[in-house]
C-alpha cells in the first residue's frame, strides 16, 4: 500500500542515537512523502503535515509504523521499552541531566510514549523518559507495555499524575 501510495521505498532508515551515544539505523515503514526531511519543515513534523503520505496516516494513528522497529529490537540497538531514540543534532544539545536518558537502550514505546506522547513537549518528554531510567523494573516496563497496547486500541492517552513529585532535576 505504501508503494501504491507514493514513490519511494517501503522502509525509511534513518541514523539515531542509542544507550552510550551509540550511532544505529531505525527502521519504519515509510509514512511521508520521499525525501521529506529535505522538504517543508526538515525533521520537525506539523499536525496535518502535507508531507504525510494518505497510508502514512493511517500508519501512524495506528504506530503499525513502528512495527519494524522490532528488527532493531532483534537486532540489539534497541529495546521494547525505553526513551524513543532521537537524532544527533538533538543529543549534541543535550546537558548532562538530558544524557541520562541514552543510559538505557532507546524503545519502541517508552514512559513518555504512554503519559502525552506527541501533547508533551520536549522537556516534558526528557523529565518523563529520565524519570523511567532512574525507576525502570520489570513492573515498570510490563505497566508500559499494559498501557502502550490500551492506548493502540483506544488512541488515547493519560497521564499518570501520581508520579509528577518525581520528575524533578
Amino acid at each position: 500500500m505504501i508503494k501504491i501510495d507514493s514513490k519511494g521505498p517501503v522502509i525509511f532508515k534513518q541514523n539515531r542515537v542509542g544507550k552510550n551515544k551509540e550511532i544505529f539505523t531505525i527502521y519504519k515503514f515509510r509514512t511521508m512523502v520521499e525525501n521529506a526531511e529535505n522538504k517543508g519543515s526538515g525533521f520537525y513534523v506539523k499536525e496535518n503535515d502535507d508531507r504525510i503520505t494518505r497510508v502514512g496516516n493511517f500508519l501512524r494513528k495506528t504506530s503499525l509504523d513502528e512495527l519494524p522497529q522490532l528488527y532493531n529490537v532483534l537486532k540489539g540497538d534497541m529495546s521494547l521499552v525505553g526513551p524513543r531514540p532521537t537524532l544527533k543534532y538533538q543529543v549534541d544539545e543535550y546537558d548532562d541531566f538530558e544524557e541520562l536518558r541514552l543510559n538505557v537502550k532507546p524503545g519502541i514505546t517508552g514512559w513518555a510514549q504512554v503519559n502525552g506522547r506527541n501533547i508533551l513537549s520536549w522537556p516534558e518528554k526528557i523529565k518523563l523518559d529520565v524519570w523511567y531510567v532512574k525507576n525502570r523494573s520489570l513492573l515498570l516496563d510490563i505497566k508500559i507495555l499494559i498501557k502502550t497496547i490500551k492506548i493502540l486500541f483506544t488512541h488515547k492517552v493519560y497521564s499518570d499524575s501520581s508520579f509528577d513529585d518525581d520528575y524533578e532535576k
